[in-house]
């Protein structure tokens, strides 16, 4: 199987601009005989890059409002149109697709980050959201539910995905682990200092193939209109949203190395039987797992602010 990181850039905050980037880029993938394609994390369409630039916490601040008023009006829904373009174009190159989305909830008034499967004949397979937004995300983000850790099947392989710092958390890990997950991957705002070690750890861990998807986002990509942009921008000369992306093998070591500030397609070729062959002396959840000591449970429910009951 051929797999593939689209490192580019979002039109931030533009959820339909966004839309056109990720349909072109799946193109991209499918021109490239690439099977599967994942896009960093909330690329569509946009991080919270703000929030530690400007004083985010503080409480009851205008300002603070005003961005993220912005942010949550350029967030999707999974029903929306957005996703629909998506499943389109997953439908029409065949490539089953990763995408990282701002969601906004049923509520109206809150962000998930979101990773989103989607498969080219079923369409969204499932949305993951993030468990546990990381220290100022939680500014921008609400808190997740397990409903989404789910593996698919694609090709020979099946897959997995979580966003950012989920890849660190070990009981996160062994939930996919033990629903056989032989390529994982891993979206990330985009930076190397993100990807650099845990990639090759994740992959070595799994026995599996994992694929850090990264972002790029420069001064010249945040919108004119953004409230807090000249702010941002005057705290710092780069974003640091280098991309990152990167590809290791269920051996541990690199088969494309994290690459630094490039907008193009990272692609790798990847063997289901180097999986299975790495599996023979380790498997996390299989027979090196003691499931005599250990009990792990999951709830996958959504978990939604109410359930109503109505008589027929």
């Amino acid at each position: 199987m051929r797999i593939a990181a689209a490192q580019t850039a979002p039109v931030w905050g533009d959820r339909e601009a966004t839309t056109h980037v990720v349909v072109d880029w799946i193109r991209r993938a499918a021109d490239a005989d690439v099977d599967l394609v994942a896009f960093g994390e909330t690329f569509l369409s946009g991080y919270p890059f703000w929030i530690s630039l400007t004083d985010g916490a503080r409480f009851d601040a205008s300002d603070q409002k005003e961005a993220y008023a912005h942010y949550l009006a350029g967030a999707v829904t999974i029903d929306g149109p957005e996703l629909a373009a998506v499943a389109d174009a997953a439908a029409e190159t065949g490539v089953f697709v990763y995408l990282g989305v701002t969601e906004r909830s049923p509520s109206g008034g809150t962000v998930y980050a979101t990773l989103v499967a989607v498969d080219p004949t079923r369409g969204v397979v499932s949305a993951h959201r993030k468990l546990m937004p990381t220290h100022e995300e939680r500014m921008a983000w609400g808190i997740g539910d397990g409903h989404g850790l789910r593996t698919h099947r694609v090709g020979e392989f099946i897959v997995s995905g979580l966003n950012c710092w989920e890849n660190w958390v070990p009981v996160i890990r062994h939930t996919l682990y033990a629903q056989g997950t032989m390529l994982h991957v891993a979206v990330w705002p985009g930076a190397v200092r993100n990807t650099v070690d845990s990639t090759r750890f994740i992959a070595l861990e799994g026995r599996c193939y994992v694929l850090s998807a990264g972002t790029l986002l420069r001064p010249d990509d945040i919108p004119s209109e953004f409230p807090l942009r000249e702010e941002a921008l005057a705290r710092v000369d780069d974003l640091g949203y280098d991309g990152g992306s990167a590809v290791a093998g269920p051996d541990g070591r690199w088969v494309v190395e994290p690459v630094s500030g490039e907008e193009r397609l990272v692609v790798a070729d990847v063997d289901a039987d180097t999986v299975r062959g790495e599996r023979q002396n380790f498997d996390p959840a299989g027979h090196y797992f003691r499931a005599d000591v250990f009990h792990v449970e999951v709830d996958r429910t959504r978990l939604d602010p109410v359930v109503f009951t109505e008589q027929a």
